[in-house]
């Protein structure tokens, strides 16, 4: 194991927060993770991806693990689908371009999602009305805690908006190393439920689009939209769309009618976040190193020397706002550290 003391992990964070970690291990295989497990065990490691959906407050003291597990190969193929197999370590968005040149289908809607394989999964991630859950077989992952290998599928999971058992019971207790989706061959669903994808074919005059089109539009979409953590560090949707009760939602509209607001297959409301930040102010909003993007409220930003704290206290403001102007509480998206 090649271990590296006193590591940058600067340019492993799409903040751009400059921390460092104590000791710091590249995995490149499951055997890597077993040897880290053997040796550190859950308590004393740190797992990081692409470090897309996290914010650091402070160096890491724990060692550090940096999931660079590669590989994309056909697990399993039937006359309408096929399974693939994908290592945790590889790039998201490259994933989705990889299925799409291979004509599979299912995860174009979230073409552009910062990150890796493996982080997919742990936030079930979700755009313009595709979550991952919905292309999701299985997994495969070391557990940290008791050293051993383990498979995990969908039911397993326990998938919610946002949100998984990795982030509760499982947390800080494992380490990803493949993922397993089960993608479309033919006859694929293409989902143009959101109005921003609508719109945007009709402008290129594409009446039936392929999983191509769909993936150019939303990548478009994005661009216009979200900035690119290369260029400005951010972490992407920094709090989660609060879901209100049908009664909550009437009392607010009440007072507030021109909220935003999707009702949920369930019988909730969803509240756009990113509406009730920019209706209390902080739009385009700036403070120190840190603030808000000036195209969407929603994505806090580093705008160049700013630390990991600032950036949480500037989140923490937001969220006082929103909870006292339409008590409703925002939570955040983004695992802070």
């Amino acid at each position: 194991m090649k271990i590296h003391s006193n590591h940058s992990l600067k340019a492993l964070n799409t903040f751009g927060i400059d921390v460092v970690a104590n000791q710091f291990f590249t995995a490149k295989s499951r055997k890597d993770l077993i040897k880290v497990a053997k040796t550190y065990r859950a308590s004393n490691t740190f797992v990081l991806g692409g470090g897309s959906n996290i914010l650091l407050t402070r160096n890491i003291s724990k060692f550090v693990v940096h999931n660079q597990i590669k590989g994309i190969e056909i697990e399993k193929e039937e006359q309408d689908h096929v399974v693939v197999k994908f290592g945790a370590g590889e790039v998201w968005h490259d994933c989705v371009l990889w299925a799409i040149k291979n004509g599979y289908g299912g995860i174009e809607n979230l073409s552009l999602i910062p990150g890796y394989m493996g982080a997919a999964p742990i936030q079930n991630i979700g755009a313009y009305g595709v979550e991952l859950k919905d292309v999701f077989e299985s997994l495969d992952l070391i557990r940290l805690d008791a050293i051993k290998a383990e498979s995990y599928d969908k039911e397993a999971c326990k998938f919610g908006y946002r949100d998984s058992i990795f982030k509760s019971a499982l947390k800080g207790k494992f380490c990803i190393s493949h993922v397993y989706l089960k993608l479309t061959k033919n006859n694929h669903h293409i989902n143009i439920s959101y109005g921003a994808i609508t719109s945007s074919l009709a402008e290129k005059g594409i009446t039936q689009p392929s999983i191509k089109d769909i993936s150019n539009v939303v990548i478009a979409i994005r661009k216009s939209k979200l900035p690119d953590p290369k260029e400005i560090g951010n972490s992407g949707s920094f709090f989660k769309n609060p879901v209100l009760s049908k009664e909550k939602f009437l009392k607010l509209r009440e007072k507030y009618p021109d909220v935003v607001f999707y009702e949920q297959a369930d019988d909730t409301i969803k509240i756009p976040a990113g509406w009730l930040i920019e209706k209390c102010g902080w739009k385009g909003r700036k403070v120190g190193n840190t603030g808000t993007h000036i195209n969407q409220a929603l994505v806090l930003v580093n705008y160049g020397g700013a630390s990991g704290e600032e950036v949480k206290q500037m989140a923490l403001k937001i969220q006082d706002s929103v909870q006292k102007k339409y008590d409703v509480l925002l939570e955040m998206e983004v695992n802070i550290v």
